[in-house]
C-alpha cells in the first residue's frame, strides 16, 4: 500500500516538474482495495505536491466514504469515484489544469480530427464536457458523458482528465492531450485546419488499438 501511495506522490510531483499543473492544482488517484474495501488512493485537499508525504494520501471507498481524521481528499474526489465505478478499465486517473488544455476547454468545444493523434483518447475527436462547479456530482455527470467511448476529455472551463491501466500510461496520456491542445491552438492561428475524414479516423483508431495491444 505504501508503494502505491508513493507512486501517487511521485506522479503528483511530476505534474509540477513537467508543468502539467502548478502548485496544488489538479489531482491524481489510483484504484486500490484496503481491508476488502474497493476504493482509491487520492491526493489530499489543498496541499502542495512538493510537501506530500505517504500519510497525506487519502483512501476513499467506491461508496464515497473516507475517514476525516486521516485526511480530507481532493475536492474533486467525486469524479474520481464516479469514473472508477463506471469504468472497469480505469485503474488510475490524472486530472490537470494544464495550460493549453485549459485554454481550449474555456471555449467548451471538442477538439476535431485536425490531426490523427486526437485518436489517442479513443475516438474521432476529443470531447469537452459542459461546465459545472468543481467538486459536484453535476460535474461528474458531465465528465462521464464526455468520456463515453473515450479515455480522456477536456473539462469545460476547467482543464483535462485522463484514465488508464496504470499511472505511467495515464500520465503519458495527459501529456499527449496537453500537446494536442497546444498544436490545435497553433493550427488555429493560421486559420481553420483541414479535418481528417471519419473514414480515415476509423482506420487510425484501428491501427492505434492494434498498436497498444503490441
Amino acid at each position: 500500500m505504501k508503494k502505491l501511495k508513493s507512486e501517487v506522490i511521485r506522479y503528483s510531483k511530476k505534474l509540477n516538474s513537467t508543468n502539467l499543473s502548478a502548485l496544488r492544482s489538479g489531482n491524481i488517484s489510483v484504484r486500490v482495495k484496503v481491508k476488502n474495501k474497493e476504493g482509491f488512493f487520492i491526493t489530499p485537499s489543498g496541499t502542495k505536491y512538493s510537501s506530500l508525504k505517504t500519510k497525506d494520501i487519502v483512501f476513499v471507498s467506491l461508496k464515497g466514504r473516507f475517514d476525516k481524521k486521516k485526511g480530507i481528499p481532493s475536492s474533486e474526489w467525486r469524479f474520481h469515484q464516479d469514473i472508477y465505478v463506471n469504468k472497469n478499465d480505469a485503474n488510475a486517473i490524472v486530472h490537470a489544469h494544464s495550460t493549453c488544455a485549459t485554454a481550449v476547454s474555456s471555449h467548451q468545444k471538442n477538439i476535431p480530427a485536425f490531426h490523427y493523434m486526437v485518436g489517442v483518447a479513443g475516438g474521432e475527436d476529443i470531447k469537452c464536457s459542459k461546465y459545472a462547479t468543481f467538486g459536484t456530482r453535476k460535474l461528474s455527470k458531465n465528465i462521464l458523458t464526455a468520456l463515453k467511448n473515450r479515455s480522456a476529455c477536456l473539462i469545460g472551463n476547467h482543464g483535462q482528465i485522463a484514465f488508464g491501466k496504470n499511472l505511467e500510461d495515464t500520465f503519458e496520456l495527459a501529456q499527449e492531450i496537453e500537446n494536442i491542445c497546444h498544436q490545435y491552438i497553433n493550427a488555429l492561428r493560421i486559420g481553420i485546419p483541414k479535418m481528417l475524414s471519419k473514414k480515415e479516423m476509423k482506420i487510425v483508431l484501428g491501427k492505434m488499438k492494434n498498436y497498444k495491444k503490441g
